[in-house]
């Protein structure tokens, strides 16, 4: 089969689609034939050198995939051959097949096709992949929705999509806005994708007991810290990475993203949101896109 290799740590252009052998899979595994990958921000990462797979998983990149069961394992019951699915990944999405843990396969939701479902596994400021479905699914749960974006055009896509509040980071305090606009509490919950350069600013804008969601380090991973508003609002600050975690972990998440979040895409209130789509020779032109932050919403790979 054909997959992307990352050759040696670098800048997209490590990026070479080649002849690799078929994955093995094991009894407690189902191997998917893939009609599409999505980009997360940790293939950036994986590809730098800075996130490496588990151990067991794949090397490939790719770390949410949809497309057809082919195979599986002997333990599997849920699952059988010919069955269309998206599934969480360890690695190997950027691929034309995968094997993975059954406890990591998810139905299509109705209503969504075959390969915009490779976007949903992993659910990705505002304009982010991450950031079009969670101002959706905040709003389906009747949460007030502030987002913050560099252009006027991706915040009235925000705005579109359900935002309450819609900031420019480049011309206005995103601090002092949403205090403005909660009547001086701040927000109760944060999604961030920054990192370093936002956190303190971050725990600023947030309300008594609220909580930091850190998504991505897009502006690095060291910085330092005023421990006082954390002790003076009681705050938390949790890391959501996803591909470190166990596979019992990883099978707790999906059957909660399944029961709770499934209801939503099929009810039409939330959809996957797709910039563009590239072939899987073009996996380089992918990422250049992706680090250029010149698109709205998840970019994916076709085999």
């Amino acid at each position: 089969m054909k997959a992307v290799v990352i050759t040696s740590p670098g800048d997209p252009g490590v990026l070479e689609l080649q002849e690799v052998e078929e994955p093995e899979f094991k009894d407690d595994e189902v191997l998917i034939k893939i009609e599409a990958a999505a980009l997360n921000r940790g293939d950036i990462y994986q590809r730098q050198g800075f996130y490496p797979p588990p151990e067991g998983a794949s090397t490939y990149p790719g770390l949410e995939c949809s497309g057809i069961i082919e195979s599986v394992g002997e333990n599997v019951s849920r699952w059988k051959a010919g069955d269309k699915v998206c599934a969480l990944l360890g690695g190997g999405g950027y691929a034309e097949k995968v094997a993975v843990p059954a406890t990591q396969v998810m139905p299509i939701p109705s209503g969504v096709s075959l390969s915009d479902a490779s976007s949903l596994p992993e659910i990705h400021g505002g304009s982010s992949g991450i950031g079009t479905f969670a101002i959706q699914i905040a709003k389906f749960k009747g949460a007030k929705v502030f987002v913050t974006a560099g252009d006027e055009k991706k915040l009235a896509f925000c705005k579109d999509l359900g935002a309450d509040v819609c900031i420019n980071y480049k011309t206005e305090d995103f601090v002092e806005r949403v205090k403005e606009e909660s009547g001086g509490k701040g927000a109760d919950v944060i999604l961030d994708c920054v990192g370093a350069a936002y956190l303190q600013r971050n725990l600023d804008s947030l309300n008594v007991h609220g909580r930091l969601l850190m998504i991505g380090t897009m502006t690095g991973f060291v910085t330092e810290l005023n421990f006082g508003v954390m002790f003076a609002k009681r705050l938390s600050i949790q890391a959501a990475a996803l591909r470190t975690r166990s596979v019992e972990e990883k099978a707790a998440i999906v059957n909660e993203v399944e029961k709770n979040v499934w209801p939503a895409i099929m009810s039409g209130k939330v959809k996957p949101v797709i910039y563009q789509q590239f072939p899987l020779g073009e996996a380089a032109e992918a990422h250049r896109l992706m680090e250029s932050g010149n698109h709205i919403g998840k970019i994916l790979l076709l085999p």
